[in-house]
């Protein structure tokens, strides 16, 4: 099995991934430590583990393009697409039909323009959600 400290070449990522499975934190983070300095300053090994796996994988395919370090560094990540203009977006929430239009640029609930369907989300539920999901946009579980 191949060191986890060794130059990584694309076809050794998954058994060096596989090798930090049985690693407590201490090791983890021993592994961090020497690879990249002071480790974070979380405490699940599971999270660690995952970190450590992305920058191994990152090393040996060449991790995120250009482009995209500068729209996270920026702080401007691209939104989810609002639909077109005129849509009508209709979600049953705790027995209550809920319908939204969809405008230009805005999303208007109960009157009230928004700037966002996970706005909206949040003030039917009280709760954040993402609003793509909420609606039906998007996969995965809604509430």
């Amino acid at each position: 099995m191949p060191r986890i400290d060794e130059p990584i070449e694309p076809g050794d990522v998954e058994a060096r991934v596989l090798a930090l499975a049985g690693m407590s934190l201490s090791g983890l983070r021993a592994v961090w430590r020497e690879k990249w300095g002071p480790p974070p300053k979380i405490r699940s090994p599971k999270l660690l583990r995952m970190m450590i796996a992305w920058r191994m994988q990152a090393a040996a395919e060449g991790g995120l393009d250009p482009k995209l370090k500068r729209q996270i560094r920026s702080g401007r990540l691209p939104r989810w697409p609002l639909p077109p203009a005129g849509t009508r977006l209709t979600r049953e929430y705790k027995g209550v039909p809920f319908t939204v239009v969809v405008g230009e640029g805005e999303v208007i609930y109960s009157g009230r323009s928004y700037g966002s369907l996970s706005e909206v989300a949040r003030e039917i539920t009280g709760t954040r959600w993402n609003g793509p999901r909420f609606f039906g946009l998007r996969p995965g579980v809604s509430p």
